[in-house]
Protein backbone atom coordinates (compact mmCIF):
# COMPACT_ATOMS: atom_id res chain seq x y z
CA UNK A 1 0.00 0.00 0.00
CA UNK A 2 1.35 3.72 -0.98
CA UNK A 3 0.11 5.33 2.04
CA UNK A 4 0.57 8.64 1.41
CA UNK A 5 -1.39 8.21 -1.56
CA UNK A 6 -4.19 6.85 0.03
CA UNK A 7 -4.24 9.09 3.27
CA UNK A 8 -4.11 11.71 0.33
CA UNK A 9 -7.36 9.87 -0.95
CA UNK A 10 -9.22 9.94 2.13
CA UNK A 11 -8.78 13.48 2.93
CA UNK A 12 -10.17 14.20 -1.09
CA UNK A 13 -12.89 11.31 -0.20
CA UNK A 14 -13.60 10.94 3.45
CA UNK A 15 -16.59 8.56 3.03
CA UNK A 16 -14.34 6.29 0.69
CA UNK A 17 -15.82 3.23 3.25
CA UNK A 18 -13.62 1.12 0.85
CA UNK A 19 -10.59 3.07 1.18
CA UNK A 20 -10.96 3.03 4.99
CA UNK A 21 -11.63 -0.38 5.15
CA UNK A 22 -8.25 -1.13 3.45
CA UNK A 23 -6.63 1.85 5.43
CA UNK A 24 -7.94 -0.21 8.56
CA UNK A 25 -5.70 -3.18 7.83
CA UNK A 26 -2.49 -1.15 7.44
CA UNK A 27 -3.10 0.77 10.89
CA UNK A 28 -3.58 -2.79 12.40
CA UNK A 29 -0.06 -3.71 10.95
CA UNK A 30 1.08 -0.89 12.44
CA UNK A 31 0.05 -1.86 16.07
CA UNK A 32 -2.26 1.35 15.37
CA UNK A 33 -5.58 0.70 17.20
CA UNK A 34 -7.43 3.27 15.43
CA UNK A 35 -7.59 0.48 12.18
CA UNK A 36 -10.42 -1.74 15.23
CA UNK A 37 -12.11 1.99 15.24
CA UNK A 38 -12.54 2.33 11.55
CA UNK A 39 -14.36 -1.44 11.72
CA UNK A 40 -16.18 -0.60 14.75
CA UNK A 41 -17.58 3.03 13.98
CA UNK A 42 -18.43 1.02 10.01
CA UNK A 43 -20.37 -1.76 12.23
CA UNK A 44 -22.50 0.86 13.86
CA UNK A 45 -23.83 2.37 10.56
CA UNK A 46 -24.97 -0.88 9.44
CA UNK A 47 -26.48 -1.76 12.60
CA UNK A 48 -30.21 -2.03 12.84
CA UNK A 49 -31.47 0.64 15.62
CA UNK A 50 -32.33 -1.84 17.99
CA UNK A 51 -28.55 -2.77 18.21
CA UNK A 52 -27.23 0.32 18.21
CA UNK A 53 -26.24 1.02 21.49
CA UNK A 54 -24.43 -2.23 22.49
CA UNK A 55 -22.34 -1.27 19.72
CA UNK A 56 -22.28 2.38 20.89
CA UNK A 57 -21.39 1.14 24.36
CA UNK A 58 -18.29 -1.02 22.53
CA UNK A 59 -16.74 1.80 20.80
CA UNK A 60 -16.94 3.93 23.64
CA UNK A 61 -15.15 1.23 25.77
CA UNK A 62 -12.60 0.87 22.88
CA UNK A 63 -11.87 4.64 22.77
CA UNK A 64 -11.42 5.02 26.32
CA UNK A 65 -8.98 2.48 26.66
CA UNK A 66 -7.01 2.99 23.79
CA UNK A 67 -7.31 7.07 22.77
CA UNK A 68 -4.28 8.18 25.28
CA UNK A 69 -1.22 8.83 22.02
CA UNK A 70 -3.46 9.83 19.55
CA UNK A 71 -3.17 13.52 19.69
CA UNK A 72 0.76 13.04 20.58
CA UNK A 73 1.69 14.88 16.91
CA UNK A 74 -0.59 17.97 18.19
CA UNK A 75 0.93 21.34 20.01
CA UNK A 76 -0.58 20.82 23.92
CA UNK A 77 -2.20 24.44 22.87
CA UNK A 78 -4.66 23.09 20.26
CA UNK A 79 -7.82 21.91 20.57
CA UNK A 80 -9.58 18.59 18.90
CA UNK A 81 -13.08 19.69 17.97
CA UNK A 82 -14.02 16.65 15.88
CA UNK A 83 -12.16 13.14 14.68
CA UNK A 84 -12.74 10.90 12.14
CA UNK A 85 -12.54 6.62 12.82
CA UNK A 86 -10.04 8.45 16.25
CA UNK A 87 -7.88 10.95 14.00
CA UNK A 88 -8.24 14.63 14.20
CA UNK A 89 -10.29 16.15 11.68
CA UNK A 90 -10.78 19.59 13.25
CA UNK A 91 -8.69 21.51 15.06
CA UNK A 92 -8.70 24.89 16.99
CA UNK A 93 -6.17 26.44 17.88
CA UNK A 94 -5.36 30.31 19.76
CA UNK A 95 -3.32 33.24 18.00
CA UNK A 96 -0.41 33.62 19.97
CA UNK A 97 3.64 35.10 19.32
CA UNK A 98 4.09 31.43 18.28
CA UNK A 99 1.04 30.60 15.76
CA UNK A 100 2.63 30.26 13.01
CA UNK A 101 4.82 26.93 14.78
CA UNK A 102 1.58 25.96 16.06
CA UNK A 103 -0.13 25.81 12.60
CA UNK A 104 2.29 24.22 10.50
CA UNK A 105 2.83 21.44 13.28
CA UNK A 106 -1.23 21.49 13.29
CA UNK A 107 -1.59 20.68 9.50
CA UNK A 108 1.04 18.27 9.61
CA UNK A 109 -1.91 15.98 10.96
CA UNK A 110 -2.97 13.04 8.64
CA UNK A 111 -6.49 14.20 8.69
CA UNK A 112 -6.82 17.51 10.00
CA UNK A 113 -8.96 19.51 7.52
CA UNK A 114 -10.57 21.70 9.28
CA UNK A 115 -8.78 24.65 11.55
CA UNK A 116 -10.27 27.14 13.29
CA UNK A 117 -7.48 29.97 14.52
CA UNK A 118 -9.82 32.12 17.70
CA UNK A 119 -8.29 35.28 19.04
CA UNK A 120 -6.57 35.22 22.06
CA UNK A 121 -7.82 37.49 25.22
CA UNK A 122 -5.86 40.56 24.10
CA UNK A 123 -7.27 40.41 20.65
CA UNK A 124 -10.83 39.87 21.24
CA UNK A 125 -11.35 41.99 24.41
CA UNK A 126 -13.37 44.30 22.47
CA UNK A 127 -15.30 41.73 20.65
CA UNK A 128 -18.73 40.32 20.89
CA UNK A 129 -22.05 38.83 18.79
CA UNK A 130 -23.39 42.37 18.38
CA UNK A 131 -23.91 43.75 15.08
CA UNK A 132 -22.71 47.42 16.06
CA UNK A 133 -19.61 45.88 17.38
CA UNK A 134 -17.48 47.52 14.29
CA UNK A 135 -18.40 50.87 14.82
CA UNK A 136 -15.45 51.84 16.06
CA UNK A 137 -13.34 51.15 12.58
CA UNK A 138 -13.20 54.76 10.86
CA UNK A 139 -13.77 54.09 7.21
CA UNK A 140 -9.74 55.44 6.99
CA UNK A 141 -8.95 52.53 9.02
CA UNK A 142 -9.11 50.77 5.24
CA UNK A 143 -6.28 52.85 3.86
CA UNK A 144 -4.35 51.22 0.90
CA UNK A 145 -3.86 47.89 2.44
CA UNK A 146 -1.08 45.13 0.70
CA UNK A 147 1.53 43.42 1.96
CA UNK A 148 3.35 46.61 2.72
CA UNK A 149 1.12 48.38 4.70
CA UNK A 150 1.55 49.31 8.37
CA UNK A 151 -0.40 46.86 10.59
CA UNK A 152 -2.31 49.65 12.79
CA UNK A 153 -2.45 49.05 16.69
CA UNK A 154 -4.41 45.98 17.90
CA UNK A 155 -4.35 44.54 14.37
CA UNK A 156 -2.89 41.08 13.79
CA UNK A 157 -0.15 41.09 11.35
CA UNK A 158 -0.83 37.89 9.10
CA UNK A 159 2.57 38.61 7.50
CA UNK A 160 3.36 35.22 10.13
CA UNK A 161 1.53 32.86 7.99
CA UNK A 162 2.97 34.21 4.73
CA UNK A 163 3.61 31.45 3.10
CA UNK A 164 1.84 28.39 4.72
CA UNK A 165 1.07 25.43 3.13
CA UNK A 166 -2.22 25.01 4.07
CA UNK A 167 -3.30 22.44 1.02
CA UNK A 168 -5.06 20.05 2.57
CA UNK A 169 -7.19 22.23 4.32
CA UNK A 170 -10.71 22.05 3.17
CA UNK A 171 -12.13 24.72 6.30
CA UNK A 172 -10.31 27.58 7.11
CA UNK A 173 -12.60 29.76 10.34
CA UNK A 174 -10.51 33.24 10.99
CA UNK A 175 -13.74 34.74 12.49
CA UNK A 176 -13.29 37.29 14.98
CA UNK A 177 -9.22 38.23 14.10
CA UNK A 178 -8.75 41.43 13.35
CA UNK A 179 -7.62 40.74 9.83
CA UNK A 180 -8.31 44.27 7.93
CA UNK A 181 -7.87 44.73 4.41
CA UNK A 182 -4.17 44.61 4.52
CA UNK A 183 -4.40 41.02 6.16
CA UNK A 184 -6.50 39.90 4.01
CA UNK A 185 -4.39 41.15 0.88
CA UNK A 186 -1.61 38.98 2.65
CA UNK A 187 -3.57 36.12 3.40
CA UNK A 188 -4.94 36.19 -0.46
CA UNK A 189 -1.55 36.25 -1.98
CA UNK A 190 0.38 34.30 0.57
CA UNK A 191 -2.24 31.59 1.14
CA UNK A 192 -1.33 28.04 -0.36
CA UNK A 193 -4.87 26.73 -0.07
CA UNK A 194 -6.56 24.82 -3.76
CA UNK A 195 -8.69 22.63 -1.86
CA UNK A 196 -10.31 25.33 0.54
CA UNK A 197 -14.00 24.82 0.12
CA UNK A 198 -15.20 27.10 2.99
CA UNK A 199 -14.37 30.36 4.63
CA UNK A 200 -15.46 31.74 7.79
CA UNK A 201 -14.49 35.75 8.27
CA UNK A 202 -16.99 36.61 10.11
CA UNK A 203 -16.33 39.99 11.98
CA UNK A 204 -12.50 40.21 10.51
CA UNK A 205 -13.02 43.79 9.27
CA UNK A 206 -11.49 43.17 5.53
CA UNK A 207 -13.95 45.95 3.74
CA UNK A 208 -14.40 45.54 -0.32
CA UNK A 209 -10.76 46.31 -0.55
CA UNK A 210 -9.80 42.94 1.64
CA UNK A 211 -12.93 41.25 -0.20
CA UNK A 212 -11.58 41.93 -3.93
CA UNK A 213 -8.05 40.80 -3.37
CA UNK A 214 -9.42 37.04 -1.75
CA UNK A 215 -11.47 36.94 -5.11
CA UNK A 216 -8.05 37.83 -6.90
CA UNK A 217 -6.79 34.72 -5.26
CA UNK A 218 -5.84 32.02 -7.45
CA UNK A 219 -5.95 29.62 -4.45
CA UNK A 220 -9.59 30.60 -3.59
CA UNK A 221 -11.42 29.33 -6.94
CA UNK A 222 -13.27 26.81 -5.41
CA UNK A 223 -15.02 27.87 -2.22
CA UNK A 224 -18.31 26.89 -1.46
CA UNK A 225 -19.26 28.65 1.75
CA UNK A 226 -18.56 31.34 2.85
CA UNK A 227 -19.25 33.65 5.36
CA UNK A 228 -18.55 37.57 5.62
CA UNK A 229 -21.31 38.68 8.40
CA UNK A 230 -20.33 41.96 9.22
CA UNK A 231 -17.28 43.28 7.48
CA UNK A 232 -18.46 46.78 5.80
CA UNK A 233 -18.79 45.12 2.68
CA UNK A 234 -20.66 47.41 -0.11
CA UNK A 235 -22.13 46.55 -3.76
CA UNK A 236 -18.83 46.66 -4.83
CA UNK A 237 -17.83 44.16 -2.97
CA UNK A 238 -20.61 41.94 -4.00
CA UNK A 239 -19.34 41.91 -7.12
CA UNK A 240 -15.83 40.67 -6.56
CA UNK A 241 -18.04 37.82 -5.62
CA UNK A 242 -18.63 36.92 -9.18
CA UNK A 243 -15.20 35.54 -8.93
CA UNK A 244 -16.64 33.01 -6.92
CA UNK A 245 -18.54 31.14 -9.05
CA UNK A 246 -18.93 27.75 -7.39
CA UNK A 247 -20.48 29.39 -3.78
CA UNK A 248 -23.77 27.68 -2.92
CA UNK A 249 -23.22 29.30 0.88
CA UNK A 250 -23.26 32.99 1.47
CA UNK A 251 -23.40 35.20 4.65
CA UNK A 252 -23.51 38.82 4.55
CA UNK A 253 -25.51 39.47 7.07
CA UNK A 254 -24.59 43.26 8.58
CA UNK A 255 -23.45 44.45 5.48
CA UNK A 256 -24.57 47.38 4.37
CA UNK A 257 -25.09 46.49 0.19
CA UNK A 258 -28.22 48.51 -0.56
CA UNK A 259 -29.89 47.71 -3.59
CA UNK A 260 -27.06 47.77 -5.67
CA UNK A 261 -25.44 45.42 -3.78
CA UNK A 262 -29.06 42.67 -4.12
CA UNK A 263 -28.72 43.92 -7.99
CA UNK A 264 -25.09 43.00 -7.81
CA UNK A 265 -25.91 39.60 -5.71
CA UNK A 266 -28.50 38.67 -8.64
CA UNK A 267 -25.73 38.90 -11.52
CA UNK A 268 -23.41 36.70 -9.71
CA UNK A 269 -22.80 33.33 -11.72
CA UNK A 270 -23.65 30.86 -8.67
CA UNK A 271 -27.14 33.01 -7.62
CA UNK A 272 -28.75 30.11 -8.91
CA UNK A 273 -27.02 27.70 -7.48
CA UNK A 274 -27.48 28.66 -3.81
CA UNK A 275 -28.40 26.45 -1.05
CA UNK A 276 -28.26 29.34 2.02
CA UNK A 277 -27.98 32.88 1.71
CA UNK A 278 -28.49 35.18 5.19
CA UNK A 279 -28.93 38.42 4.93
CA UNK A 280 -31.41 41.23 6.15
CA UNK A 281 -34.12 42.98 4.84
CA UNK A 282 -32.22 46.32 6.43
CA UNK A 283 -28.53 45.44 4.29
CA UNK A 284 -30.70 45.71 1.26
CA UNK A 285 -33.16 47.96 1.99
CA UNK A 286 -36.83 47.23 0.94
CA UNK A 287 -36.18 47.83 -2.89
CA UNK A 288 -33.59 45.30 -2.89
CA UNK A 289 -35.97 42.67 -0.86
CA UNK A 290 -38.38 43.49 -3.54
CA UNK A 291 -35.65 42.66 -5.89
CA UNK A 292 -34.45 39.38 -4.32
CA UNK A 293 -38.20 38.13 -3.80
CA UNK A 294 -39.46 38.33 -7.56
CA UNK A 295 -35.71 37.45 -8.75
CA UNK A 296 -36.51 34.73 -11.38
CA UNK A 297 -32.94 33.21 -11.16
CA UNK A 298 -32.86 32.53 -7.43
CA UNK A 299 -34.15 29.16 -6.24
CA UNK A 300 -37.45 29.05 -5.82
CA UNK A 301 -37.06 28.61 -2.06
CA UNK A 302 -34.42 31.17 -1.31
CA UNK A 303 -37.35 33.98 -3.46
CA UNK A 304 -39.84 32.67 -1.24
CA UNK A 305 -38.10 33.57 1.85
CA UNK A 306 -37.63 37.32 0.53
CA UNK A 307 -41.44 37.17 -0.01
CA UNK A 308 -41.97 36.17 3.15
CA UNK A 309 -39.45 40.12 4.30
Amino acid sequence: MQVAAVEDALRAHPDDLATWRAYSDWLLEQGDARGTLIRLEQRLARTRPADRPAVEREIADFVAEHEGGWDDGLPATARVLARRYGFAAEVAVQWSDDVREVVEQVLRGRFVTTLRITPNASTDEDWDDDEDEDEDWDEDDEGEGGPEAEVRPGRLDMKVLDGLDAGRLVELDLSYLDLGPDGAEILATSLRADRLRALELRYCRIGDTGLAALAASPHLGGLRRLHLQCNRVTAEGVRSLHRFPELTELDLRYNNIGEAGAEALLAAPFAGSLERLWLYDSDVGQDGVRKLAHAANLPPGLRGLWRCV
